[in-house]
């Protein structure tokens, strides 16, 4: 198995907000940061700090006590804003960033801002993770609506990989019905009705197809398919990428409240703003992310197979109108799933 998928066991696939120590012990004068991250980032992040702390050390002399806390991206804002005292975020959705400025006045209104490509160091895309030799022979969204296919979704609700997932059939709906409501409708409702589990987060998904052996397809990001592929090479999985999916941002931030009274505003501004190194992107590169470094982008570009990639303006004309539409209670969401 994968040194950079050790974690995908059955004992730490456990869902749930988790909170572990991703680098060596601090010496008692060394710093200490806080990173809030999204369920399935446990490995990326594991490395990355590494890395960070090899420039950090190199820079000043000093090794930083970093921490991870993962859990599905809406419930690691949650615990922030009930007073988890991360320094940084590093999510898979702005929304959950966003609640952090609404809710809590934890960092700035612009915080899109304070870093190039809209704070988003690296992106990705949905994708689909099928058993051995395609048996159900699934090649785009149309197929995922079948009675003969059950699916593996992490929650909309709970989860920004889930939301995500919805997203991405919505659109691929609105332009095969030319956003025909009706006919997108139904489309949605027969595929949200082949869901076999609705797991909170993206790890919890993995778990359950992988490791429990449930459904024919589970719907996550690319850059983890690619991972599980590679972790568990017995089972041969394969990946079927669609003809059309969701421009999905990872958006990171300073918390600035907590940070600044932990003492580690200029740290936390740096550990961000090195994800854009030319070697820190090779290495996100590395755990099958989409990068904007020119240079590593042209490296990797056979890798990365090419397709529609849709935004949220397009789909939904903005992640506070999807929210609302189709994500708030008694929204197209749940309409969508009562029978």
């Amino acid at each position: 198995m994968s040194l950079r998928f050790k974690h995908l066991g059955k004992t730490l696939l456990a869902s749930g907000l988790s909170l572990a120590l991703s680098a060596s012990p601090a010496l008692a004068d060394n710093p200490s940061l806080l990173n809030s991250s999204y369920d399935i980032a446990r490995e990326l992040f594991a490395s990355y700090n590494e890395h960070f702390n090899d420039h950090w050390q190199e820079k000043t002399g000093k090794r930083v006590e970093i921490k991870q806390s993962h859990a599905g991206s809406s419930r690691q804002a949650q615990a922030i804003i009930q007073g988890l005292r991360a320094d940084v975020v590093t999510y898979n959705q702005v929304t959950d960033v966003d609640i952090l400025h609404e809710r809590g006045k934890l960092l700035p209104k612009d915080w899109r801002e304070k870093l190039p490509n809209a704070s988003s160091p690296y992106y990705s895309t949905m994708a689909f993770l099928v058993r051995k030799d395609n048996p159900k022979n699934i090649q785009d969204w149309d197929d995922l609506t079948r009675e003969d296919v059950d699916l593996v979704l992490p929650n909309p609700k709970t989860s920004g990989n889930g939301r995500y997932s919805y997203l991405a059939a919505l659109g691929f709906a609105q332009l095969k019905y030319n956003k025909d409501e009706a006919k997108v409708d139904a489309f949605l409702r027969q595929f949200l009705g082949q869901v076999a589990v609705f797991d909170t987060g993206g790890r919890g998904a993995t778990n359950t197809f992988v490791e429990r052996g449930i459904g024919d397809a589970l719907l996550t990001f690319e850059s983890e398919i690619q991972g599980i592929i590679k972790a568990f090479p017995d089972q041969a999985f394969q990946i079927v990428v669609p003809s059309s999916s969701f421009l999905a941002e990872f958006p990171v931030a300073v918390v600035e409240k907590p940070a600044k009274r932990n003492g580690n505003l200029e740290l936390a501004r740096a550990y961000l703003e090195h994800l854009y190194s030319e070697d820190s992107q090779r290495l996100l590169a590395s755990f099958n992310y989409r990068v904007h470094d020119p240079v590593v982008k042209e490296e990797t570009a056979a890798n990365f197979p090419d397709l529609k990639l849709l935004t949220i303006e397009e789909i939904a004309g903005s992640w506070k109108n999807a929210m609302q539409v189709h994500f708030a209670s008694g929204g197209k969401l749940d309409q969508l799933q009562r029978r």
